[in-house]
């Protein structure tokens, strides 16, 4: 069972890169984290520290306890901490742009790193356990990384949503073209994707699941 850290080391937890979870702090300060179960030190050179999925909850928990609903997502450029855009933001986001293009791809290129680290067999063809827990925030990021837009206040452009189904997000986009590109993008990224028609609206959506395999 992870300890409970104290402010210092919060502090170090809340400074962690919101997609790998890589730490930076002084390896006393490090070392105490994973002693608490809250990170562990990777085998591989440089052997730098992430966080574990205690500590990902950790600096997580603010977050969690104003969760929006899947309707409304809040927006996501607060607090200056990346955050990939699901679709619908209110108020729409105001960062685009190069800026945003570098945020975007940096992030991906963390998220691919993780997956190598992560898996046993260095793989990065196919999800890894933190976009397992982070379903929403995960595929939207490979869509937004592959040059998908996001939906705006017009209604064009994806928006990936939360499903009652275990390990499962819909994504849904008015352009048929577009919806199906969108399905493309996240079976490269390692999702198993199928598409399917609302009973009530007869409007066609993606839903797609991290690839275990």
């Amino acid at each position: 069972m992870a300890l409970s850290p104290t402010a210092a080391q919060r502090r170090v937890i809340a400074a962690a890169d919101p997609v790998t979870g890589r730490l930076k702090g002084t390896d006393a300060q490090l070392a105490a984290l994973v002693k608490r179960g809250l990170a562990f030190r990777h085998p591989r050179p440089p052997h730098d520290h992430f966080l574990t999925p205690a500590g990902h909850r950790i600096r997580e928990a603010p977050a969690r306890d104003e969760a929006p609903s899947a309707d409304r997502p809040s927006s996501p450029d607060t607090g200056g901490v990346f955050a990939a855009r699901v679709g619908g933001e209110d108020p729409a986001p105001s960062v685009g742009g190069p800026a945003r293009l570098r945020e975007v791809l940096s992030a991906w290129q963390g998220l691919l790193e993780l997956r190598r680290m992560t898996h046993s067999d260095g793989a990065t063809d196919r999800p890894c356990g933190w976009e397992r827990t982070h379903l929403v925030p995960a595929a939207a990021l490979a869509l937004e990384a592959a040059g998908h837009a996001p939906a705006t206040g017009d209604g064009h452009g994806y928006r990936v949503r939360a499903t009652p189904q275990p390990e499962a997000v819909a994504v849904y986009e008015p352009d048929g073209t577009a919806l199906r590109a969108c399905a493309a993008t996240l079976e490269r990224a390692g999702w198993q994707v199928g598409e399917h028609i609302e009973p009530r609206t007869r409007a066609r959506y993606l839903l797609a699941s991290p690839r275990r395999v």
